[in-house]
């Protein structure tokens, strides 16, 4: 989750300028997504060897190593899409160890990469794809300062340093347009496709969650992620549930209670979350926290530029 200190000196100017933020974020514009940002890494050959269990205990979540960014722009409006899910249950939490078991300790997992020359970490989620191959993220989980992370890997169900489903190297990354230009947080979604492990696609081992587009504000849902900053330290599955709402301050993100610290982002935000088989339609990811506004998470809506993205990802 990132923290961003540049927050602290635009909330300190006048209130116009943050009714000026909101009034066009009540009010986006229909638009055509742009094309998605894709790269393509190197041959995956060596990466996983190269992400040994200490390296990967060793890595820093990437929000200790960020610096700010620029401000936000609307999020336009789209048709509403879920790829399926199931039916919710009841919560709410702000950051427990996730103890339900269920599709979501093999889908859900972490994310390891090197950022400017050290090695740092995320989290991901496994999704339904025609690919059967494709991690959402957070956009700043394989894009960030004008550079593409190297040595991209999924572990799912990461657990205390091991990797119980195998490592995933990436052999492309994509984020959104508006994120891959300039960072705007309103857009921070990103993806992997991974490349086979002895034979076998992602999903064929792992499952994938449901995704949803352009689905109504305001709902419940769960977040999920591996936090590696105080007071957390990666190892685990932790999660967050209860209701959201709009960011009122300067994103068009959801915002939900939740105390999930570095590393946890790009973990999974559910809609219709079923606690008892661990599944529901991912409509998130974990993206930032605001400093003048202790234990909340934000995320970016999942509009027509996320499911742009999504469809480039399961086709590639």
């Amino acid at each position: 989750m990132m923290k961003r200190a540049w927050l602290r000196s635009v909330v300190a100017l006048s209130a116009t300028l943050l009714t000026v933020s909101m009034t066009a974020a009540a009010n986006p514009a229909l638009a055509e997504p742009a094309a998605v940002a894709v790269h393509t890494l190197d041959s995956a050959a060596g990466v996983t060897d190269y992400w040994t269990s200490d390296r990967m205990r060793a890595a820093t979540p990437l929000d200790q190593l960020l610096t700010s960014r620029a401000p936000a722009a609307d999020v336009p409006a789209g048709d509403a899409q879920v790829v399926p899910g199931v039916a919710a249950l009841a919560y709410p939490t702000s950051g427990e160890p996730w103890t339900g078991g269920g599709e979501v300790t093999r889908t859900a997992g972490r994310v390891f990469f090197t950022f400017d020359g050290s090695p740092a970490s995320c989290s991901g989620n496994a999704v339904t794809s025609a690919n059967r191959s494709v991690v959402l993220t957070a956009g700043h989980c394989v894009k960030y300062q004008g550079s593409w992370h190297t040595d991209w890997i999924f572990v799912p169900g990461y657990d205390e340093g091991t990797a119980p489903f195998g490592e995933w190297a990436a052999s492309a990354t994509l984020t959104t347009p508006q994120w891959e230009a300039n960072e705007d947080i309103n857009y921070d979604v990103g993806a992997a496709v991974v490349e086979p492990v002895n034979g076998q696609r992602l999903t064929d081992v792992v499952g994938g969650q449901g995704v949803a587009f352009n689905q109504p504000r305001d709902q419940d849902m769960y977040a999920f992620g591996y936090p590696a900053a105080d007071p957390y330290d990666g190892s685990a599955l932790i999660h967050c549930g209860g209701a959201t709402f709009t960011d009122p301050l300067l994103s068009d993100d959801h915002g939900m209670r939740c105390d999930m610290t570095g590393g946890s982002s790009g973990g999974p935000w559910f809609l219709d979350f079923d606690e008892s088989s661990g599944t529901g339609v991912q409509a998130s990811v974990n993206s930032f926290g605001y400093s003048v506004l202790p234990g909340y998470m934000f995320g970016p809506y999942f509009g027509s530029d996320a499911q742009a993205l999504y469809e480039e990802a399961q086709s590639a």
